[in-house]
């Protein structure tokens, strides 16, 4: 005998008013996919690290080397698929080269995420 889950839905019923409704509200696909890469970016702890590291300061390669106890070579790896992603940006400032969050909707939706998370 199988356990009922309330979270199933055990309907046949179709609300097509609402499938309608929602269907013409829904954004294309290719936009869906950009969503989903975004967060899998952020899907690795070590590059949430460093956005967390970069949501406080600015910093060099070296200073998140040292934050994070990581080899120079591994942080810029991590740096560059954020930059990829455009979810950091970099100034340089005579030989230095500083990173930070690329603008405030990425801060908000990190920012956002750890609010959710540690919620009780």
């Amino acid at each position: 005998m199988a356990i009922n889950d309330v979270s199933t839905c055990d309907c046949d019923v179709i609300h097509e008013d609402v499938v309608e409704e929602v269907k013409k509200q829904m954004i294309e696909e290719d936009i869906l996919i950009d969503v989903a890469d975004f967060f899998k970016v952020l899907g690795d702890s070590t590059r949430s690290k460093i956005m967390f590291a970069l949501d406080k300061k600015e910093m060099c390669v070296c200073d998140l080397s040292a934050l994070l106890n990581m080899t120079k070579s591994a942080i810029s790896h991590q740096l560059k698929v954020l930059r990829d992603a455009k979810l950091v940006n970099f100034r340089r400032d005579g030989k230095m080269v500083y990173y930070f969050l690329a603008d405030n909707h990425v801060r908000e939706v990190f920012e956002k995420a750890i609010e959710h998370v540690t919620e009780q």
